[in-house]
């Protein structure tokens, strides 16, 4: 039966050794106050200490003081398994400096995972992370050197067919945060961005005989209707009510709880981006990237376009008018609005509905969608792509391998080179001013994100598309296929390039 706590109460359920599992996506619909309280109890008591976090999506806060981060730093956490870390700014750092084992996998597989644990199955099997880092006959999923535990991803075959399979420890504690909690203890989440993991969260913890938390934003008398009623109270063991902090209008367009027809947006983006500081810098280069991906959209194509320059494509397809004749979605469950972007990443305004994270993922793992367009940090000479980690430092891989996996067609969007790269464009053609520092293509990249093998395999579509040519996925590799205006073919491309290429 469900008890109403403070915060400092449900933290003293979690005990030492614990597995906690987070329902959260990047850095939005993170418990934050519950997270501060473990801290304070940490700080007080030493306890609860060597635990083990699951987050399909990663539990940031886009601070090194907030949410999680303190009571990782200083030494509560032994092991970490995340999709992506990117809003979790100390914990990325230390992860790189041995601190505490971590491990990235794809965020769907993850997703899949904690569903089949609340099924009582052991681990889900996959065909998304073949040949690419996080496959054990590759790399396998540890992000540093003292990451060493096997058992989350094995290869394996069934009836003649490779798939991963991918398993979790079991789960005994949901941290999650909700908008209401009625008489009952039934949790609705009508102001929430999303649902995510949510219910198959609390399933699996209940299996595993552990303990259900959930903040909400407050507590009322009149009982959820049935339809709106995200967790059944019969799942939960602590209700903790923390008021939330004001907010700008802006953040209403995220929550559903209005109609926001296409014609309006843009001006709801605008305002957010205003109130979360991260509209990106307006460059030549990504216009002319996103303007030329923009080509591949067709009428009724169902469509993720990854964060950075791949979010040119949603002002290009504004402009030429075909966004209203697509859908857009987004991994965290949204479907049919226009995602947002920045600290608020995950959420979607005018989504025509928000399902399940991990039936999001049964639809882009399966092919279901028809078109995507993501980033690249490099790129091969066989067609892999990098797309996770840097010199130096890492955000994971999210959902970037269960989005391309199985695509039809696939737009890598990056810029030939970076570090210094001077684009200009006067009408149709295209001048490099000068080459940025760092090469983008190169022989062999330093992780794989992306499987040339696998695509082509699939019969996928791939195609790379910079500020200068785009390239496309052949069996023999890449094969020059377009050389825009004003770029010299020799000079700008084939010389830059520390391979041979079809043309």
């Amino acid at each position: 039966m469900y008890q109403f706590m403070t915060p400092a109460e449900a933290a003293a359920l979690i005990k030492d050794n614990d597995v906690l599992c987070v329902n959260s996506f990047v850095g939005i619909e993170n418990p934050v106050e519950l997270h501060e309280a473990i801290y304070l109890r940490y700080i007080r008591e030493q306890a609860p200490k060597h635990l083990t976090i699951v987050s399909s999506a990663g539990f940031g806060a886009w601070s090194e003081e907030d949410g999680a981060e303190s009571y990782i730093r200083d030494g509560a956490v032994d092991k970490l398994i995340c999709g992506h870390f990117g809003a979790m700014l100390s914990t990325k750092k230390l992860v790189l400096e041995n601190r505490f084992e971590a491990y990235n996998l794809p965020l769907g597989c993850i997703s899949h995972a904690i569903r089949a644990q609340a099924g009582g199955l052991p681990g889900a099997l996959s065909k998304v992370g073949l040949d690419i880092f996080v496959d054990p006959n590759l790399e396998g999923p540890g992000i540093n050197d003292i990451s060493k535990d096997d058992s989350l991803v094995k290869h394996v075959e069934v009836d003649g067919e490779e798939f991963l399979y991918y398993t979790l420890p079991k789960i005994n504690v949901a941290l999650i945060k909700g908008t209401s909690a009625d008489r009952k203890g039934n949790i609705s989440f009508d102001d929430m961005y999303l649902s995510g993991d949510a219910l198959s969260i609390c399933q699996a913890v209940k299996a595993n005989h552990g303990k259900v938390i959930v903040q909400v934003d407050r507590v009322v008398s009149t009982p959820a209707r049935p339809r709106n009623t995200i967790i059944p109270g019969c799942f939960v063991d602590a209700i903790v009510e923390v008021k939330p902090k004001p907010r700008h209008a802006a953040y209403e367009s995220l929550t559903g709880s209005f109609e926001i027809p296409y014609s309006q947006w843009q001006d709801w983006n605008e305002m957010l981006e205003v109130q979360t500081a991260t509209k990106p810098e307006t460059n030549v280069a990504g216009r002319i990237i996103g303007k030329r991906a923009t080509k591949e959209l067709k009428p009724e194509d169902i469509v993720n376009i990854g964060i950075g320059i791949p979010e040119n494509v949603s002002v290009y397809a504004r402009k030429t008018g075909i966004l209203d004749n697509i859908t857009l979605t987004v991994e965290s469950g949204g479907i049919g609005g226009f995602p947002a972007s920045g600290t608020v990443f995950g959420a979607m305004i005018g989504a025509t509905c928000m399902i399940d994270m991990a039936n999001q993922f049964d639809l882009y793992d399966n092919g279901g969608l028809d078109i995507c367009f993501m980033g690249a940090l490099e790129v091969d000479s066989r067609g892999n792509v990098n797309s996770h980690r840097g010199p130096g430092a890492f955000a994971g891989i999210g959902g970037f391998a269960n989005i391309t996996a199985k695509t039809p067609t696939v737009v890598f969007c990056m810029t030939f080179n970076t570090k210094g790269l001077k684009v200009a464009r006067q009408k149709e053609s295209v001048s490099i001013l000068e080459n940025g520092a760092v090469p983008k293509f190169v022989n062999q990249v330093k992780s794989v994100s992306f499987s040339a093998k696998q695509a082509l395999a699939n019969g996928q579509r791939v195609l790379y598309v910079t500020e200068r040519c785009v390239f496309e996925l052949t069996p023999k590799g890449l094969r020059l296929k377009e050389v825009y205006p004003g770029i010299d073919k020799q000079k700008d491309i084939l010389d830059l390039l520390p391979f041979e290429v079809e043309y």
